[in-house]
Protein backbone atom coordinates (compact mmCIF):
# COMPACT_ATOMS: atom_id res chain seq x y z
CA UNK A 1 0.00 0.00 0.00
CA UNK A 2 2.93 2.33 0.07
CA UNK A 3 2.35 3.68 -3.66
CA UNK A 4 -1.19 3.51 -3.30
CA UNK A 5 -1.54 6.40 -0.53
CA UNK A 6 0.21 8.54 -2.61
CA UNK A 7 -2.25 8.68 -5.62
CA UNK A 8 -5.32 10.43 -5.72
CA UNK A 9 -7.91 7.80 -7.03
CA UNK A 10 -10.10 10.31 -8.58
CA UNK A 11 -7.71 10.40 -11.42
CA UNK A 12 -8.35 6.74 -12.70
CA UNK A 13 -10.87 7.65 -14.94
CA UNK A 14 -9.39 10.34 -16.87
CA UNK A 15 -6.54 8.52 -17.09
CA UNK A 16 -8.35 5.79 -18.44
CA UNK A 17 -10.00 8.02 -20.75
CA UNK A 18 -6.94 10.07 -21.90
CA UNK A 19 -5.20 6.51 -22.58
CA UNK A 20 -7.93 4.78 -24.83
CA UNK A 21 -8.89 8.58 -26.80
CA UNK A 22 -4.89 9.51 -27.11
CA UNK A 23 -6.17 13.05 -27.19
CA UNK A 24 -7.32 15.80 -24.38
CA UNK A 25 -10.01 17.18 -25.71
CA UNK A 26 -11.82 13.88 -26.33
CA UNK A 27 -11.23 12.25 -22.93
CA UNK A 28 -12.70 15.15 -21.84
CA UNK A 29 -15.83 14.67 -23.53
CA UNK A 30 -15.76 11.17 -22.52
CA UNK A 31 -15.01 11.70 -18.80
CA UNK A 32 -17.40 14.50 -18.29
CA UNK A 33 -14.80 17.11 -17.57
CA UNK A 34 -13.73 20.00 -19.49
CA UNK A 35 -11.06 20.46 -21.25
CA UNK A 36 -8.63 22.36 -18.81
CA UNK A 37 -9.32 20.25 -15.69
CA UNK A 38 -8.42 17.74 -18.04
CA UNK A 39 -5.43 19.21 -18.74
CA UNK A 40 -4.50 19.37 -15.58
CA UNK A 41 -5.41 15.76 -14.53
CA UNK A 42 -2.57 14.70 -16.99
CA UNK A 43 -0.55 16.69 -15.68
CA UNK A 44 -0.63 15.36 -11.72
CA UNK A 45 -1.09 11.67 -13.82
CA UNK A 46 2.81 12.90 -15.66
CA UNK A 47 3.88 13.81 -11.95
CA UNK A 48 2.25 11.11 -10.25
CA UNK A 49 3.70 8.10 -12.51
CA UNK A 50 7.05 9.67 -13.36
CA UNK A 51 6.16 9.16 -17.60
CA UNK A 52 5.07 11.95 -19.81
CA UNK A 53 2.47 9.04 -20.83
CA UNK A 54 1.42 11.32 -23.57
CA UNK A 55 3.71 12.21 -26.44
CA UNK A 56 2.32 14.67 -29.27
CA UNK A 57 4.12 13.22 -33.01
CA UNK A 58 2.89 15.15 -36.48
CA UNK A 59 0.23 12.32 -36.67
CA UNK A 60 -1.31 12.76 -33.28
CA UNK A 61 -0.71 12.11 -29.41
CA UNK A 62 1.20 8.47 -29.02
CA UNK A 63 1.38 6.34 -26.42
CA UNK A 64 4.80 5.62 -24.31
CA UNK A 65 5.72 2.56 -23.34
CA UNK A 66 4.95 2.73 -19.74
CA UNK A 67 1.43 4.13 -20.69
CA UNK A 68 0.55 1.31 -23.09
CA UNK A 69 1.30 -1.35 -19.82
CA UNK A 70 -0.56 0.75 -17.52
CA UNK A 71 -3.35 0.28 -20.23
CA UNK A 72 -3.38 -2.81 -20.28
CA UNK A 73 -3.50 -3.59 -16.42
CA UNK A 74 -6.59 -0.56 -16.48
CA UNK A 75 -8.62 -2.69 -18.84
CA UNK A 76 -8.12 -5.43 -16.34
CA UNK A 77 -8.54 -3.86 -13.17
CA UNK A 78 -11.29 -1.03 -13.97
CA UNK A 79 -14.00 -3.64 -14.09
CA UNK A 80 -13.41 -5.11 -10.52
CA UNK A 81 -13.50 -1.72 -9.06
CA UNK A 82 -16.58 -1.03 -10.84
CA UNK A 83 -17.76 -4.13 -9.51
CA UNK A 84 -16.67 -3.47 -5.89
CA UNK A 85 -18.11 -0.42 -5.44
CA UNK A 86 -21.37 -0.91 -7.20
CA UNK A 87 -24.14 -1.34 -4.85
CA UNK A 88 -25.00 -4.95 -3.77
CA UNK A 89 -27.76 -6.94 -5.38
CA UNK A 90 -29.80 -9.72 -4.31
CA UNK A 91 -31.15 -12.71 -6.19
CA UNK A 92 -33.29 -15.12 -4.17
CA UNK A 93 -33.92 -17.27 -7.10
CA UNK A 94 -30.45 -17.66 -8.00
CA UNK A 95 -28.93 -17.02 -4.49
CA UNK A 96 -27.80 -19.98 -1.98
CA UNK A 97 -27.64 -18.27 1.14
CA UNK A 98 -27.68 -20.37 4.27
CA UNK A 99 -29.94 -18.33 7.21
CA UNK A 100 -29.50 -18.93 10.71
CA UNK A 101 -32.54 -18.08 12.86
CA UNK A 102 -33.55 -19.10 16.29
CA UNK A 103 -36.54 -18.85 18.37
CA UNK A 104 -38.93 -20.93 21.06
CA UNK A 105 -41.41 -22.80 19.81
CA UNK A 106 -43.94 -20.26 20.10
CA UNK A 107 -43.12 -19.38 16.06
CA UNK A 108 -44.91 -22.34 15.03
CA UNK A 109 -47.60 -19.78 14.62
CA UNK A 110 -45.77 -18.53 11.92
CA UNK A 111 -42.45 -20.28 10.48
CA UNK A 112 -44.15 -22.68 8.67
CA UNK A 113 -45.12 -20.03 6.38
CA UNK A 114 -41.59 -18.33 6.26
CA UNK A 115 -40.22 -21.32 5.49
CA UNK A 116 -42.60 -22.05 2.51
CA UNK A 117 -42.27 -18.36 1.17
CA UNK A 118 -38.15 -18.78 1.57
CA UNK A 119 -38.06 -22.43 -0.50
CA UNK A 120 -40.62 -20.80 -3.11
CA UNK A 121 -38.80 -17.69 -3.74
CA UNK A 122 -35.13 -19.12 -3.15
CA UNK A 123 -35.11 -22.79 -3.71
CA UNK A 124 -31.21 -23.46 -3.54
CA UNK A 125 -31.01 -21.55 0.08
CA UNK A 126 -30.86 -22.96 3.24
CA UNK A 127 -32.32 -22.67 6.49
CA UNK A 128 -30.89 -23.59 9.82
CA UNK A 129 -33.19 -23.08 12.74
CA UNK A 130 -31.69 -23.19 16.10
CA UNK A 131 -33.44 -23.99 19.48
CA UNK A 132 -33.67 -21.33 22.06
CA UNK A 133 -30.93 -21.09 25.14
CA UNK A 134 -30.37 -18.68 27.80
CA UNK A 135 -27.34 -17.41 25.92
CA UNK A 136 -28.65 -16.69 22.24
CA UNK A 137 -28.40 -13.13 22.18
CA UNK A 138 -24.61 -13.67 22.37
CA UNK A 139 -24.76 -16.10 19.60
CA UNK A 140 -26.21 -13.40 17.77
CA UNK A 141 -23.41 -10.39 18.67
CA UNK A 142 -20.41 -13.56 17.75
CA UNK A 143 -22.70 -14.15 14.88
CA UNK A 144 -23.49 -17.82 15.25
CA UNK A 145 -27.17 -17.12 14.47
CA UNK A 146 -28.63 -13.99 11.92
CA UNK A 147 -31.61 -13.26 13.55
CA UNK A 148 -33.81 -14.43 16.67
CA UNK A 149 -37.40 -14.16 17.58
CA UNK A 150 -38.20 -13.26 21.15
CA UNK A 151 -40.71 -12.07 23.61
CA UNK A 152 -39.89 -9.17 25.71
CA UNK A 153 -40.59 -5.58 27.76
CA UNK A 154 -37.24 -4.17 27.53
CA UNK A 155 -35.78 -3.78 24.44
CA UNK A 156 -32.00 -5.18 23.69
CA UNK A 157 -30.56 -1.77 23.03
CA UNK A 158 -27.39 -2.87 21.22
CA UNK A 159 -29.21 -4.49 18.84
CA UNK A 160 -31.97 -3.89 16.03
CA UNK A 161 -34.93 -4.47 16.77
CA UNK A 162 -38.69 -4.89 15.57
CA UNK A 163 -42.39 -5.63 16.58
CA UNK A 164 -43.65 -8.09 14.69
CA UNK A 165 -47.09 -9.22 16.29
CA UNK A 166 -48.81 -9.49 18.97
CA UNK A 167 -51.19 -12.00 21.01
CA UNK A 168 -53.40 -11.99 24.25
CA UNK A 169 -53.11 -14.94 26.97
CA UNK A 170 -55.37 -17.72 27.65
CA UNK A 171 -55.64 -19.97 30.45
CA UNK A 172 -55.78 -23.93 29.68
CA UNK A 173 -57.45 -25.57 32.92
CA UNK A 174 -58.54 -29.63 32.83
CA UNK A 175 -62.47 -29.57 32.80
CA UNK A 176 -62.51 -31.13 36.50
CA UNK A 177 -60.32 -28.16 38.06
CA UNK A 178 -61.92 -25.83 40.35
CA UNK A 179 -61.99 -23.30 38.25
CA UNK A 180 -62.87 -24.44 34.93
CA UNK A 181 -66.46 -23.26 35.16
CA UNK A 182 -65.75 -19.57 36.04
CA UNK A 183 -66.22 -17.19 33.50
CA UNK A 184 -62.43 -15.76 33.90
CA UNK A 185 -59.96 -16.15 36.03
CA UNK A 186 -59.16 -12.94 38.73
CA UNK A 187 -55.65 -12.36 39.64
CA UNK A 188 -56.49 -13.81 43.11
CA UNK A 189 -57.36 -17.19 42.12
CA UNK A 190 -54.45 -17.00 39.65
CA UNK A 191 -51.65 -16.88 42.34
CA UNK A 192 -53.27 -19.33 44.53
CA UNK A 193 -53.01 -21.98 42.16
CA UNK A 194 -50.29 -24.03 40.69
CA UNK A 195 -49.09 -23.61 37.49
CA UNK A 196 -47.80 -25.15 34.24
CA UNK A 197 -43.98 -22.76 33.63
CA UNK A 198 -43.03 -23.14 29.84
CA UNK A 199 -39.30 -21.77 30.52
CA UNK A 200 -38.35 -20.50 27.85
CA UNK A 201 -35.08 -18.48 29.54
CA UNK A 202 -33.94 -19.81 33.02
CA UNK A 203 -37.19 -21.97 33.32
CA UNK A 204 -38.97 -18.67 33.43
CA UNK A 205 -41.89 -17.38 31.57
CA UNK A 206 -40.49 -14.17 30.89
CA UNK A 207 -43.36 -12.13 29.59
CA UNK A 208 -45.51 -13.52 32.40
CA UNK A 209 -43.15 -13.57 35.66
CA UNK A 210 -41.63 -9.85 34.43
CA UNK A 211 -45.20 -8.88 34.37
CA UNK A 212 -46.54 -10.11 38.09
CA UNK A 213 -42.78 -9.11 39.44
CA UNK A 214 -44.28 -5.40 38.00
CA UNK A 215 -47.05 -6.08 40.59
CA UNK A 216 -44.65 -7.65 43.71
CA UNK A 217 -46.01 -11.23 42.52
CA UNK A 218 -45.31 -14.59 41.98
CA UNK A 219 -46.99 -17.92 41.04
CA UNK A 220 -46.15 -21.15 41.86
CA UNK A 221 -44.91 -23.87 39.68
CA UNK A 222 -46.05 -27.44 39.80
CA UNK A 223 -44.28 -28.40 36.50
CA UNK A 224 -41.59 -26.48 34.04
CA UNK A 225 -41.22 -27.31 30.53
CA UNK A 226 -39.56 -26.44 27.72
CA UNK A 227 -41.85 -26.37 25.01
CA UNK A 228 -45.59 -25.33 24.48
CA UNK A 229 -46.56 -28.15 22.78
CA UNK A 230 -45.59 -30.45 25.89
CA UNK A 231 -46.98 -28.01 27.94
CA UNK A 232 -50.15 -28.44 27.06
CA UNK A 233 -50.77 -31.81 26.87
CA UNK A 234 -49.82 -31.74 30.81
CA UNK A 235 -53.06 -29.77 32.32
CA UNK A 236 -55.45 -32.87 31.73
CA UNK A 237 -56.64 -34.38 35.07
CA UNK A 238 -54.53 -32.44 37.17
CA UNK A 239 -54.84 -29.26 39.33
CA UNK A 240 -52.40 -27.19 36.79
CA UNK A 241 -53.16 -23.90 35.43
CA UNK A 242 -51.15 -23.38 31.81
CA UNK A 243 -51.06 -19.88 30.64
CA UNK A 244 -49.85 -19.41 26.85
CA UNK A 245 -50.98 -17.13 24.11
CA UNK A 246 -53.72 -17.84 22.33
CA UNK A 247 -52.64 -18.10 18.51
CA UNK A 248 -50.65 -21.42 19.40
CA UNK A 249 -54.23 -23.00 20.16
CA UNK A 250 -55.77 -22.28 16.63
CA UNK A 251 -54.73 -25.17 15.31
CA UNK A 252 -56.30 -27.38 18.03
CA UNK A 253 -59.89 -27.94 17.57
CA UNK A 254 -61.92 -28.36 20.85
CA UNK A 255 -60.49 -30.96 22.93
CA UNK A 256 -63.02 -32.77 25.53
CA UNK A 257 -61.58 -32.71 28.94
CA UNK A 258 -60.25 -28.78 28.51
CA UNK A 259 -61.07 -25.54 29.37
CA UNK A 260 -59.70 -22.87 27.85
CA UNK A 261 -60.44 -19.35 29.90
CA UNK A 262 -59.24 -15.73 29.44
CA UNK A 263 -55.92 -14.85 31.28
CA UNK A 264 -56.44 -11.94 34.22
CA UNK A 265 -56.54 -9.31 32.46
CA UNK A 266 -53.25 -7.80 34.67
CA UNK A 267 -51.52 -10.30 32.07
CA UNK A 268 -50.67 -8.06 29.23
CA UNK A 269 -50.70 -9.39 25.87
CA UNK A 270 -47.86 -10.76 24.65
CA UNK A 271 -45.17 -8.67 22.18
CA UNK A 272 -43.48 -10.62 19.85
CA UNK A 273 -40.09 -9.52 17.71
CA UNK A 274 -36.92 -10.33 15.78
CA UNK A 275 -33.93 -8.79 16.61
CA UNK A 276 -30.53 -8.84 14.04
CA UNK A 277 -26.88 -7.46 14.93
CA UNK A 278 -26.45 -3.93 13.47
CA UNK A 279 -23.75 -5.19 10.74
CA UNK A 280 -26.56 -7.08 9.01
CA UNK A 281 -28.71 -4.43 8.64
CA UNK A 282 -27.90 -3.72 5.28
CA UNK A 283 -27.27 -6.79 3.95
CA UNK A 284 -29.39 -7.58 0.95
CA UNK A 285 -29.75 -11.65 2.03
CA UNK A 286 -30.94 -10.49 5.34
CA UNK A 287 -32.76 -7.53 3.99
CA UNK A 288 -35.12 -9.82 2.25
CA UNK A 289 -35.51 -12.64 4.84
CA UNK A 290 -36.64 -9.54 7.47
CA UNK A 291 -39.16 -8.54 4.25
CA UNK A 292 -40.30 -11.95 3.92
CA UNK A 293 -41.26 -12.59 7.83
CA UNK A 294 -42.81 -8.86 8.08
CA UNK A 295 -45.00 -10.41 4.55
CA UNK A 296 -45.82 -13.85 6.53
CA UNK A 297 -46.70 -12.05 10.01
CA UNK A 298 -48.69 -9.16 8.34
CA UNK A 299 -51.23 -11.64 7.04
CA UNK A 300 -51.46 -13.70 9.89
CA UNK A 301 -55.49 -13.90 11.17
CA UNK A 302 -56.34 -12.32 14.20
CA UNK A 303 -56.73 -15.49 17.47
CA UNK A 304 -59.71 -17.25 17.86
CA UNK A 305 -61.54 -16.14 20.52
CA UNK A 306 -62.30 -18.62 23.39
Amino acid sequence: MVHIERVDLNLLAPLAALLEERHVSRAAEVAGMSQPAMSRALQRLRGTLGDELLVRTPGGYRLTPRAERVQRQLRAVLPRLESLFAPEEFDPAEAAEAFRVAGTDFTRVFAPAVFQRVFRESPRSTLHFRTWHDAIYEDLDRGVVDLVFFAKSTPLTTLHTEHLLDDRFVCVLSADHPLAERPAIGLEEYLDATHVIVGTIGERQAAIEQRLEDLGERRRAGLTVPYHSLALHSVLGTRLVLTLPARLLAEHGPEPGIRILPAPQEIRPLEYHMAWHPRLDGDPAQRWLRNAIRAVTSELPEPTQH
